[in-house]
């Protein structure tokens, strides 16, 4: 076999070859038929051995030559079939620059901590500062210093959830008042807001967890006027200057004479409705005096300065403003409910 004359066909129609590829695959195709381990020149490169001494170095020469020549052939093949598969990718995957762009969705506040927010806002513009306190508070603050009778069925385990000899998660924010007081000498003016704890089984319109916000001002001669005035601008700020508010007896602990506070159905104005039960109000919070027995407890001199105090269900009120009927639907996740609230 002549081969030198077989090295010159097989680079004939390896360029040939290279020429017609349309793919990678193609080149990979031609490039294992001629240069690979078992190609046709590669198998020629192994019949050196055959070749007489003389001209053994010279067609050696040559048919590495050849092979080099068809790599590079194989190489720019491959680029150019790269360039033309990466032009006609752009050219499907233009992007039209005059396509307006997607909106970003932006995340907003809970409706509790919304509604929180707008309250604190309310009472600090009225003068009073805004103070927190822990959630596992001392059986003492949270119960005796407040007032609450031994016998008082919230202190039950079954009302309450105590976490250690002496403590428990609070029931309400009205603690902090305590620390307050013990802290500061009279005039006193905080609202307290934070998440109580209790026992109840969840349903319409109660949970285990919930916001609060507690309020308190003491100082001499503070009179229920005070605290009329106080919860009427804080009615109209939250609810409209069109609300009307009445107060009804009622008892807590801490405070005496004690109140709840009612505002005109947000929904008929007073005339009657479902939500208000015809009654044309609708409850609010608990308010009254700050009962002497709370004073001798702080440390304050109960003839000497009076307060008041009050305290607030956060989610009660975000019910009412954004007419919700299941204290639930606040917390079960539901986007489509939440943003439109």
């Amino acid at each position: 076999m002549d081969l030198q004359s077989e090295a010159a066909r097989i680079r004939e129609a390896a360029a040939k070859a290279i020429k017609t590829c349309k793919s990678i695959d193609d080149v990979d195709a031609v490039r294992v038929k001629y240069i690979g381990r078992r190609g046709e020149l590669t198998l020629l490169l192994r019949k050196l051995g055959e070749v007489s001494p003389g001209q053994r170095k010279e067609v050696g020469k040559m048919l590495n030559a050849i092979k080099d020549e068809i790599s590079s052939l194989l190489a720019e093949r491959r680029k150019e079939i790269e360039t033309a598969l990466k032009d006609e990718t752009l050219r499907k995957e233009t992007i039209d620059v005059t396509l307006p762009g997607r909106r970003v969705r932006i995340g907003k506040l809970h409706p509790t901590l919304r509604i929180l927010n707008e309250i604190i806002d309310v009472f600090v513009g009225l003068g009073f500062t805004a103070v927190e306190g822990p959630e596992i508070e001392t059986e003492y603050n949270n119960f005796d210093a407040l007032n609450f009778p031994p016998w008082h069925p919230s202190r039950d385990d079954f009302d309450s959830f105590y976490v250690g000899d002496g403590y428990v998660l609070r029931t309400h924010t009205s603690p902090a008042q305590v620390r307050v007081m013990k802290s500061q000498e009279p005039p006193v003016r905080v609202v307290v807001p934070g998440r109580c704890y209790r026992r109840d089984t969840p349903d319409a319109s109660h949970l285990m967890s919930f916001f609060q916000i507690e309020g308190l001002y003491v100082d001499h001669d503070v009179s229920l006027a005070d605290l009329k005035g106080t919860l009427a601008i804080f009615a109209r700020e939250i609810f409209g200057p069109e609300t009307k508010i009445r107060f009804r007896p009622h008892y807590f602990p801490f405070t005496e004479p004690s109140a709840e506070l009612d505002i005109s159905c947000l929904v008929c104005g007073g005339a009657g409705c479902r939500l208000c039960k015809q009654s044309g109000w609708l409850e609010v919070l608990g308010c009254g005096m700050v009962h002497p027995n709370v004073f001798k407890h702080v440390g304050y001199d109960h003839k000497a300065v009076t307060g008041f105090a009050f305290g607030l269900g956060v989610e009660r009120i975000a019910m009412l403003k954004y007419g919700i009927s299941d204290i639930r639907t606040l917390y079960e996740n539901d986007l489509k409910i939440l943003n439109s609230l």
